[in-house]
């Protein structure tokens, strides 16, 4: 008899029981803590889609971030050579400006130079004619042993003048000999 009551095979009361309990811990789980279980999955699965939606969104930004920088350093690059071919264009330009200048200023004082040269030259030789004409009719005086006017002779004296300038003015450099 002993036998018989042992077979796992035979329901009995305390398999009922067990299955009873069972099925209402089953229908507990399902009713209260699966729906919150769920919802905690569906919570972390927004939040971990969230994250990787701004993890995706953050390098994008720094992808367009870096493109920028890129593209702002390249123009700067850029800036820097066209403000250095500027400058080097103003400097050769202040160069030639000042080359211009400095020969203008060589021509204008190498011009006031022969024309102060000139004008030295020409009252050298008008003082030397006048110098001359008294020395002449000093001269001519001491031959003669008389006064000479120099208002009675002065025709003959322009003329001694001209004739002395022509030759002054024949040997100057520049002039035809």
């Amino acid at each position: 008899m002993f036998i018989a009551t042992s077979n796992f095979l035979i329901p009995n009361a305390t398999l009922i029981v067990e299955l009873i309990a069972f099925l209402i811990v089953l229908f507990v789980i399902r009713r209260f803590v699966l729906p919150r279980l769920t919802e905690a999955l569906d919570n972390r699965a927004a939040q971990i889609k969230t994250q990787l939606e701004a993890a995706d969104e953050a390098k994008a930004d720094a992808s367009k971030a870096d493109e920028d920088r890129r593209h702002a350093l390249e123009e700067a690059r850029h800036q820097a050579r066209d403000i250095v071919a500027q400058a080097n264009r103003t400097a050769e330009q202040v160069k030639t400006d000042a080359q211009r200048n400095a020969q203008g200023e060589y021509e204008r004082i190498v011009s006031n130079a022969e024309a102060e040269v000139a004008l030295a030259r020409q009252r050298a030789v008008e003082e030397a004619a006048g110098r001359m004409g008294e020395i002449v009719l000093n001269v001519v005086e001491r031959i003669i042993g008389r006064e000479i006017s120099a208002e009675a002779h002065r025709d003959l004296i322009d003329e001694a003048v001209a004739a002395l300038n022509a030759e002054a003015g024949a040997g100057t450099p520049g002039s035809p000999a």
